[in-house]
This record gives C-alpha cells, structure tokens and sequence, in this order.
C-alpha cells in the first residue's frame, strides 16, 4: 500500500455524509467530513486533499463557490459535485470551473465507489511519480549541479573524463548556466583538490590592477607598495586559479598570462626573479572568444593554449526537461532557508515557468522561485507568488488570488510575510477566515502567523 489518499467531504446533510464517509472508508484513504462550508474549505487548505467531494447546495457557501476557493488554493485537487437539482447548466458550469465530476442524488454507491476509485487510482499514480521524481532528483546531482538532459549528461561526462588530465580549460556558455560550478567540479575532481580553489572575477578588476592582482608586487615596485605581495597564482600553487570573464582581461595581461601557463612560472611586479608555481587554471566567459579574436580583442594563441579542454554549459532553454529537477531542488533549499513548508507548484504555475524563454537562465529561474518562496503563505507556489515579470495577470487572475509584493532586498522575511497578512486582514475587514482564504492557508495556520507578528 502506497501512501495515503487525503480525501474531504463537505455536505450541510450529516446523514449523506455518514454514508458518503463508510462507503468509502478502505486502508490506504483518510477522510474527513464537515457539515459546515467554512469548516470544510479550512480542512481543504490543511489537510490538502487530493479528492473532495462537495453538496452543490448549502447555507452561507454553495458549493461552486468552495469549488471557486479549492481552484485558486490548487487546481490539481479533483472535486466531485453532488446535487439532488441536476441541471446541464449548472453541470457545465461546475465542469468549467475545474470540478471533475457531477452526481445527482441520491448518490449511486457503487457509481461513486467506481468514480471515487478512478481518482484514487490516479491520486496514487501521481504521488508514486512525486517519489520517482525525489529520488531522480538525488541521482541528478554531480558536484553541485542538476541535470538528466543529454546535454547536461555529456557535460558530466567530460568533467569526469578530463578532471584528472588538465592543465589549463576554457568554460563557455550564456551568463547563468552555472559555469562556476563547472570549474569547481573540474578542481574537486582533480589532483588539485587539496589545494585551493581561487576565484578571480576579470570583469571587476581595474585594468592597471590586474597584474599585481595576479602575480603579486614587491616592495617599493610603485607608490603605496609597502610591503611584498603574493598574488592569486602563488596563493593558488598546489591549486586552481578560476579566471571568470576572461573575456574582459586586457590584452597586455593576456600576454603575460600566456607565458605564465606555458612556464608555470611568475614574476612579481618589481621583481627580476621568477617564482615556480604549480597551479591549474580555469577560464570562462559568455562572449563568443572567436568573434573576439577576429576583432583583435583576444589572444588567439592564449585561447588554444586554454581551449585544449574546452566545456560549454546549455542554456535553460536548450535543456527545459531539466526544469521541474531544478524547481525541486530549488524549493527544498528556500523551503529550508525560509523555514516554510513548501510542497511545489501549482500546474498553472508549472505552466507559466514552461512556457517562459529564461533568458537569465538558472540563475534567473533561482532568482524567481526565491521570490515565489518568500511572498507564498501556501504550501503550494502559485502564479500570483511568481514576479510581475513572469505572470499573466487577465489569463490567471482569481477573485481569491493574493496581491503580491515586489520584494526589496533591504526588508526582510518577516517583514514581507507581516505585509501579507496585513494586507490580506485589511482586504478581508478584519475577518480571519476571510484573510486565510485570500492567502491560502487554514484558518489555524493565520491564527499562528497572527500571534507571531502580534497582529490584532
């Protein structure tokens, strides 16, 4: 028996939930029955359900109106209408609105057995796939990075079959593709592993500092040189020197560094005498190198000398069957960092991220689920959670969605999940239950987020 099937019954008539509540009851399925609407929808938002079942007439809430509320909290969810007032209309409409069945009353036993069955079945098929999905997401992993596409699997492939040789490697690919995880795998991997692994970002040092920044100075080699100074080769001896956007290396340093691979040797500015260093290098970039030598901006024999291994990282578009991998793994950590329960994504949502080109690549696809994660209150990321830039505001919007909040790095968590709820009590008029079914979440979980921020 696999894990067990979640499944809410809502109906004003305590007799049709009894024998709804026995019909079913089987090893493997927890149900819960409520006569109440309001009672009902907290169970939804709490026990999250994979099936509920719904009277289609009851006081204070009809049920295409909880129907309305399930959709917006999770469109998965399959619901299952029933009425003694059977119309096509209504039918259709309930149809429409995402439920997945519609029953007249008095209910058929073996034809809701058969039905609710169906969705079991279905339910269990894809929790069994979630599962697959956690423990394909652990044989994704290698040194840091996710992937199962052909790509990402030849990239893995060549990290392992030149980590041991190199010298020297050329890492190309678009800004956000991780090519600095790439790098390090290719030192953890080496020889050179016990050693340090430095970093030097090309792109953000002044061009009249690179030399000293590399090879070190002596004193008195200029004014305000003190003392000597190791540079980032000798810190890196025994090591790896990761050189990130090589691309923006002046071409005087280019020189200098070319005779440094090819004798393994540096002078300290200043100095006249040569130090023997024993240091792989790595050097990446996201512009097109041979462009830039045909323009007279890079080295053509620096770039055979490094390009001896040469590793390009995919872009997120040309590997999209890596996405919900990724999702996953991002998730687990912000669900982690943030201390929130965060079970995935809504499929709208889900749709919305497929659907998007990711110019940014995974870098950008890490930058929108964090901020998913930090706006949410759900269990469930939704498209309202996603940033401005990401949503489709007339295609998604739900009378129930929550408005969001452009985070601003210099306000913290708490304070974005205090403006949430502020927000959502002040839109509710102070009614709690209100506020939850605005944010998604049970009526107990806003009691607790209320008495955390002391809110009144």
């Amino acid at each position: 028996m696999g894990p067990t099937v979640k499944l809410v019954a809502v109906d004003d008539t305590p007799s049709s939930l009894e024998l709804v509540a026995e019909s079913l009851r089987q090893e493997g399925i927890a149900i819960f029955t409520s006569s109440d609407p309001d009672v009902g929808l907290d169970l939804v938002f709490r026990e999250h359900p994979q099936i509920v079942l719904l009277d289609l007439v009851m006081p204070k809430m009809s049920g295409l109106e909880m129907l309305d509320r399930i959709m917006a909290f999770d469109p998965a969810i399959d619901v299952i209408l029933m009425t003694a007032h059977y119309t096509t209309e209504t039918a259709v409409e309930a149809i429409q609105k995402g439920a997945c069945d519609y029953l007249n009353k008095p209910i058929s036993i073996p034809a809701l057995r058969s039905r609710v069955e169906r969705l079991l079945a279905d339910a269990r098929q894809r929790q069994r796939a979630l599962e697959l999905d956690r423990e394909l997401l652990e044989t994704s992993r290698f040194e840091g990075m996710i992937g199962r596409s052909p790509l990402m699997w030849d990239l893995f492939a060549r990290i392992r079959r030149v980590a041991r040789h190199y010298r020297s490697a050329l890492i190309s690919g678009p800004t956000g593709t991780g090519k600095d995880l790439v790098a390090r795998a290719l030192h953890n991997l080496s020889p050179a592993s016990r050693g340090h692994f430095v970093t030097c970002n090309c792109s953000a040092v002044v061009e009249t500092l690179f030399e000293s920044e590399l090879f070190g100075y002596v004193k008195g080699a200029f004014t305000g040189a003190t003392a000597d100074k190791m540079g980032l080769f000798e810190f890196a001896h025994g090591g790896t020197l990761f050189l990130d956007e090589i691309g923006d290396m002046p071409l005087t340093t280019q020189a200098k560094l070319l005779r440094v691979l090819q004798n393994q040797e540096v002078t300290r500015v200043g100095s006249v005498t040569p130090r023997k260093v024993d240091v792989r290098v790595v050097a990446a970039t996201n512009r097109d190198v041979q462009e830039m030598i045909a323009q007279k901006q890079f080295r053509e024999d620096l770039y055979y000398r490094l390009a001896m291994v040469e590793l390009k990282t995919p872009s997120l578009a040309e590997r999209k069957e890596d996405l919900p991998l990724l999702e996953k793994f991002f998730l687990e950590r912000f669900s982690s960092q943030f201390g929130k329960e965060i079970h995935g994504l809504t499929r709208r949502a889900q749709i919305v991220l497929s659907r998007h080109s990711w110019p940014g690549n995974v870098r950008e696809l890490e930058n929108v689920l964090g901020h998913a994660s930090m706006m949410t209150l759900s269990e469930l990321l939704d498209v309202e959670d996603l940033p401005q830039s990401l949503r489709q505001p007339e295609a998604w919007k739900t009378e129930s969605a929550s408005a969001a909040v452009t985070p601003d790095s210099s306000v913290s968590f708490e304070d974005h999940e205090r403006e949430l709820l502020t927000e959502a009590l002040e839109r509710a008029g102070g009614n709690q239950s209100e506020a939850a079914r605005i944010l998604r979440i049970s009526r107990d979980r806003m009691r607790y987020k209320m008495a955390k921020y002391n809110l009144h």
